[in-house]
């Protein structure tokens, strides 16, 4: 078992990670909660208890239901249970869960406790860790949300037994990001090791930049033009397939602007086409240049197109890309 600490003074908290993670749930309920909100999905293999009572909320599979429809519906049932600020919100799922359990929580009574229970590797590496919740617009994705940081996380990789393969390939789009970050070899990790890693890597960049001010920027590495696809797609693209893509299209793009040599390209290849075994050529029948519309709503977009690109002095954030370049990078990975 690994306790990975998120350091954000007083609001820091505790991520564990390990086979029957689970059992640890209740060390990471605040000392206040009376009550719970279970916050899941039909069918999720982990069966959080909480030695308190509490009541179970199942919301809609697929990212159609992550909308403010949803979180008002969560919230009315909050208020049925008569939830206050003394309780505490315990997301059980994926990172659709978390996100969603972690907005309704971020704003029912302007705040009240969540503690995470991530059930697949996309939410154990990412979604769960970090204190950004959210939900989408017809217009894009995470479009609306709030930071809110949880009283603590488990990563039960029991529960990575039972989930589909694609559904795991999901989560090794986001974990292929953590290697351009830092160069680790994550894959010559055992799984716990790996996890943990990658939530080490992510604490540290939140405890600098908790509300993406700065550096925070560089965990959405792949992620501008992945959203964009999520919504090209209709969500057709899971969200780490999607990620996978874009790191590859970041890596054109840099390489279009100057910033990266051809190996550097060849690299990415290696880690997310042949290490990870993922999809890297944009998806059939997508116009480019909606692509390049949706990407010009990316909450990063405060001076033009806006990118995290590989570079001289690593991944950071790059203003003012031209509509060509992108444009460029987009043509050479059409199938």
């Amino acid at each position: 078992m690994r306790h990975v600490t998120v350091p954000l003074g007083d609001r820091s908290y505790e991520v564990i990670v390990g086979h029957g993670a689970a059992g640890y749930l209740g060390s990471l309920l605040p000392s206040t909660a009376r009550r719970a909100a279970v916050v899941t999905q039909a069918g999720i293999p982990v069966d959080a208890k909480a030695d308190i009572p509490f009541e179970r909320f199942e919301i809609g599979t697929g990212e159609q239901h992550k909308n403010l429809a949803t979180i008002g519906d969560l919230c009315r049932g909050f208020a049925r249970m008569g939830l206050t600020r003394h309780d505490v919100v315990i997301g059980v799922g994926g990172g659709l869960v978390t996100d969603v359990a972690g907005f309704a929580a971020a704003t029912y009574h302007r705040g009240v406790p969540v503690v995470h229970v991530a059930t697949t590797l996309l939410g154990m590496v990412d979604a769960a860790i970090g204190g950004k919740t959210g939900v989408n617009l017809p217009e894009g994705k995470n479009l609306v949300g709030a930071f809110w940081q949880p009283s603590g996380v488990i990563c039960d990789l029991d529960s990575l037994d039972s989930l589909p393969d694609r559904e795991r390939r999901c989560g090794l789009g986001e974990m292929a990001k953590y290697h351009f970050l830092t160069g680790d070899d994550l894959l010559a990790m055992d799984l716990t090791d790996r996890v943990a890693r990658c939530v080490e890597i992510k604490a540290e960049v939140v405890a600098g930049d908790e509300r993406e001010g700065g550096r925070r920027a560089i965990l959405n590495y792949g992620h501008t033009l992945g959203h964009a696809l999520e919504t090209a797609t209709e969500h057709r693209l899971l969200h780490g397939e999607a990620v996978a893509i874009g790191l590859i299209f970041a890596a054109h793009l840099a390489n279009v602007l100057g910033r990266i040599p051809i190996e550097r390209i060849d690299a990415h290849f290696e880690v997310v086409g042949e290490q990870y075994q993922l999809a890297t050529d944009l998806p059939a029948g997508v116009d480019p240049h909606q692509l390049l519309e949706l990407m010009r709503r990316d909450k990063k977009a405060i001076d033009g197109l806006t990118f995290v690109l590989d570079g001289p002095d690593g991944v950071e954030v790059v203003t003012s890309v031209d509509d060509a370049s992108v444009l460029e990078a987009l043509g050479r990975m059409t199938a």
